[in-house]
């Protein structure tokens, strides 16, 4: 028979147990720091044979690089606002309607009803914050403190050229009335809370000028404003170490025009504007990095680093670089292939070099994975929604591979895709900037991006092999030595899977579209019989009969 001691020993024993079990089942999840940058080269840093070895050292990013996962196969889109929406939304920016984005002055942005990385984690219980390039739009329902962000501060709506745009020594050719709407029109710094109107810190100007006592900052300082607010988010979110929260740094370098702030000029050993700006990225990189450890939040965070689109090299010699085919707005490998490293110590192996297909895309579903939470199925209409993003978390932690076998490249009004990657076949069937053959081992197009004429090949597309030839050089479609053909059914399966959801889910209207010519009566019946086509059966690309 049991005592009234021993009883109480038995009792207090399961209360221990249910106290020890309780904290298991109610452990915090992970805080979440997401990095960006822009417009950075595959090939700029470190960890990608860039560095040193390209006038330009980043230690900390090699440190990262070091500590964690370094993607070789990661993917962004063409250019700055698709790229951004992409890894906000986990969706392909055609379905947001955000392919790209209004000039200052006319409004507009992510539509209100799109899930954000912010929405979906401040769902889960984080606390979120954001700080630096948004350029998702300017209309007060499109700015992170009313997309799922509790604070915004020191956001910025465009990239760095716009704010030269009103400037007379830019441009002093510009008419005198088209400089005073650009002025007044042009938004500066924007810092807000959630459910509050955002208001204008200072303006923004292309001048080595630090002022905002008098309301004007240069974009040489923009970082130097990023970095403390990244800094003082994270001192705040340390007062609460059982509230999980979501940061995202967004940095304005490396985007045009590379004015690097004065005490990082000529640092860099090439001395070019920049590699400077490459030097100051990483040395702001770092300061992050060393105050989440200084707060001892480094343990429990997932730091995930980026860029929101392929290098822009279009203007040589003082821009990104890449050892792919093609630059920034294009559906080259140059275009959209992009650096990726992330840290989380305990659950991702120090040095790891991953070379599965990912991407920005599936920033959403990781982070949800993360975060234990399950994707919306509506949107924040209420209307069904459908996410283009896999969950890499296996990758991560090291125990499975990537869900993901394909990647699609898409340029501003493209509904099929420009490009399709399947496993290490990639074919390309808009050649824009194409400046020769339309098709075959020599053709070879110029990087004028955005710039150059739509040109498709339409069913004969070129077809690359990206193991053996990464720079898009030789197209083994069908040619004297090999014949690739059999690849297109593969490639009509995933694009077929892909189109089949525009049914089901038909994308946004484009937030930034514009006349561009008459509406023909043969462009309305086009789109009445694709859309039949994509209700029945979706598209299919259609092999050779023969040669």
């Amino acid at each position: 028979m049991k005592t009234p001691q021993s009883l109480s020993r038995i009792f207090f024993a399961l209360l221990a147990v249910c106290v020890v079990s309780a904290g298991v089942v109610q452990a915090k999840t992970p805080n979440i720091l997401l990095i960006v940058s822009d417009d950075t080269g595959y090939g700029d840093l470190g960890p990608y044979g860039g560095g040193v070895g390209r006038g330009m050292p980043t230690p900390n990013i090699d440190k990262m690089a070091a500590q964690g996962m370094t993607f070789f196969s990661y993917y962004a889109q063409p250019s700055c606002t698709p790229g951004r929406a992409a890894m906000q939304t986990g969706r392909i920016p055609n379905r947001s309607g955000m392919t790209t984005v209004a000039f200052q002055g006319q409004g507009g942005g992510l539509p209100a009803a799109e899930w954000t990385l912010g929405s979906v984690l401040k769902s889960a219980g984080y606390k979120t914050y954001f700080t630096g390039k948004w350029h998702l739009g300017e209309s007060d329902y499109a700015l992170p403190n009313a997309q799922g962000y509790d604070v915004m501060e020191h956001c910025f709506l465009y990239h760095c050229n716009a704010y030269t745009y009103g400037d007379p020594t830019w441009f002093p050719d510009m008419p005198a009335e088209l400089r005073e709407m650009f002025n007044k029109v042009t938004k500066g710094s924007m810092s807000g809370k959630a459910g509050e109107a955002p208001k204008q810190d200072w303006k923004v100007n292309g001048q080595y000028v630090d002022t905002p006592e008098k309301g004007v900052v240069g974009i040489p300082f923009l970082d130097k404003y990023v970095e403390e607010s990244g800094l003082k988010f994270l001192e705040d979110a340390a007062k609460n170490p059982d509230t999980p929260f979501f940061i995202n740094i967004n940095f304005m370098k490396n985007h045009q025009p590379n004015m690097p702030a004065p005490e990082y000029k000529h640092k860099s050993l090439s001395k070019s504007k920049y590699a400077d700006s490459i030097v100051e990225l990483d040395a702001r990189i770092g300061h992050v990095m060393d105050k989440l450890k200084e707060l001892n939040l480094d343990q429990d965070t997932l730091v995930f680093y980026t860029t929101d689109n392929g290098a822009w090299q279009d203007v040589y010699p003082d821009s990104g670089y890449t050892p792919f085919r093609g630059t920034k707005g294009t559906v080259r490998e140059g275009g959209n292939r992009v650096p990726a490293i992330a840290v989380w110590p305990g659950k991702i192996e120090p040095g790891v070099r991953n070379h599965d297909i990912v991407g920005g895309l599936d920033l959403m579903a990781t982070f949800a994975a993360v975060a234990d939470v399950k994707l919306p199925e509506n949107d924040r209409d209420g209307k069904p929604i459908y996410f283009d993003s896999y969950d890499m978390t296996p990758l991560l932690t090291g125990t499975g591979k990537s869900a993901r076998k394909s990647w699609f490249y898409f340029t501003e009004n493209e509904l099929t895709p420009g490009a399709a990657r399947s496993g290490n076949y990639k074919a390309v069937f808009n050649l824009r900037g194409d400046d020769g053959q339309a098709t075959g081992g020599l053709a070879v197009d110029t990087n004028l991006g955005w710039k150059g004429a739509e040109k498709y090949v339409a069913t004969v597309p070129q077809v690359f092999d990206l193991w053996q030839d990464p720079q898009e050089r030789y197209d083994v479609f069908m040619n004297n030595y090999t014949e690739r053909t059999w690849t297109l059914v593969t490639f009509n399966e995933e694009i077929s899977k892909l189109m089949k959801t525009y049914a089901k889910y038909p994308p946004r209207k484009l937030q930034s579209e514009v006349y561009t010519g008459p509406i023909t009566i043969s462009e309305y019946q086009n789109l009445e019989f694709v859309r039949e086509k994509l209700q029945k059966q979706g598209i299919s690309i259609p092999l050779p009969t023969g040669n």
